[in-house]
């Protein structure tokens, strides 16, 4: 864990959120896991829901992203502007000197990148990128599959999403975008590039990105078992009057995009089961009796007793680089029901539900038979080994720290 210099490593993670979201608590734990293991790390952020500490930097303010909201939308470029906040963060990793900087997700209208990667570029700075999504191998895109673009491989233009995600009003400059990444990313020396899944490290592959990486290999997510294991199913059911056989599903925000008519589709066909729904609905939104919603919620505790409380897990959606919901479920013993599309199938072991083909709702009709007639408890076991097996949270952090280590040091030729 020392660096060349004989010193405690330094690491610092650069993320939109700390300690918020699946991606914000995913950096806290690696944070508080490293400090463990004499690491000495650091984290820079845009929002978080934690007081700050000296490991921890906030970057901007609610206003420049605002303001730098507005000026990617008009100019179509994102993560161009941000200049002093990211002038005052170069400074700030001046001061930390890190042998790595490990970043996540940067398209969160806070940071400019072509500034980061230049300096990060120039000190010789060790790079680690996680991608949670497919932003930074696209010109604009977080997702590609749905639309069946494969321009990023090649060289982006007359992108097909301009609309998605952070949306652009006026002008497509996903060539130049894609085209700037590619060059930035090829100045640095020591770059690792991190899959959540092996579906999104097959795709990274593909990109003109990967060429000069020492490192393109797959770590998944992790799930935090003193948090995510079977728990009592009373309290839930009786705070939320959850009776029968119960399906849950979860999303920050329920779009068409994240399965919510299909869910619908799927309370009006069972009219029998209870569906709980966890997560931010719009106001206008009409559900069947049989839904029940619960507000999105932090609250790893409440989380957990959910799952638990359910019978099953069913994701509809269509685009999951990971899919730490079906994977937090299975860690609570309930099986989960999944489309056969991205990394949805790799969540999901043997005995532990069913991947049913992709927009096959009969399909997933059957498979929720299948669990009620052979009861949530056949499946349990299967669910818990398999996450144990697969999503270990310390194993997978000895994995990122076994990256770190190999790009500390001086760089053999070739990739892993």
């Amino acid at each position: 864990k020392k660096n060349l210099r004989g010193e405690a490593m330094k690491v610092l993670q650069i993320n939109a959120v700390y300690n918020l979201s699946s991606t914000g608590r995913t950096t806290t734990e690696l944070h508080l896991a490293m400090l463990n293991k004499g690491i000495d790390s650091y984290v820079a952020y845009s929002k978080t829901n934690k007081p700050g500490d000296a490991r921890l930097y906030h970057i901007g303010s609610p206003l420049d992203v605002k303001l730098h909201g507005l000026f990617s939308r008009i100019s179509g470029e994102q993560a161009y502007f941000s200049h002093i906040a990211t002038k005052k963060l170069i400074k700030h990793i001046d001061a930390v000197s890190p042998d790595v900087v490990h970043l996540r997700n940067l398209h969160g209208n806070y940071i400019n990148f072509p500034m980061l990667m230049d300096y990060l570029a120039k000190k010789d700075i060790a790079v680690v990128v996680t991608f949670h999504d497919f932003w930074f191998i696209t010109g604009k895109c977080v997702h590609f599959t749905e639309s069946r673009c494969d321009k990023w491989q090649y060289g982006c233009g007359n992108c097909p999403n301009l609309k998605d995600g952070n949306p652009t009003w006026f002008f497509d400059r996903t060539e130049k975008l894609l085209r700037d990444k590619t060059e930035l990313f090829g100045e640095i020396n020591r770059l690792a590039l991190i899959g959540v899944s092996n579906y999104v490290t097959n795709e990274v592959k593909k990109s003109p990105i990967a060429k000069k990486a020492k490192i393109v290999k797959t770590i998944y997510n992790w799930i935090d078992f003193d948090k995510f294991y079977p728990r009592d199913a009373g309290r839930a059911r009786e705070k939320y009057g959850l009776n029968g056989f119960t399906v849950i599903g979860i999303s920050a925000v329920w779009s068409d995009r994240k399965g919510l008519k299909s869910f619908i589709r799927l309370a009006e066909a069972c009219p029998e089961i209870t569906v709980v729904l966890v997560g931010n609905l719009k106001d206008n939104t009409v559900l069947p009796k049989n839904i029940t919603a619960v507000s999105a919620t932090s609250s790893t505790d409440e989380l957990a007793e959910l799952y638990s409380a359910a019978d099953v897990f069913i994701t509809f959606s269509l685009e999951e680089t990971f899919g730490k919901v079906s994977a937090e479920a299975l860690s609570c013993g309930t099986p989960v029901i999944c489309y056969d599309s991205t990394a949805n199938p790799e969540i999901v072991g043997d005995g532990c539900g069913y991947v049913v083909p992709k927009n096959d709702f009969e399909g997933i009709l059957n498979a929720v038979k299948k669990v009620r007639e052979n009861g949530k408890n056949s499946y349990s076991s299967a669910c818990v080994n398999f996450a144990h097996d697969r999503f270990d949270k310390n194993m997978l952090i000895d994995r990122y720290i076994d990256v770190y280590k190999q790009l500390s040091k001086p760089s053999p030729e070739g990739k892993e």
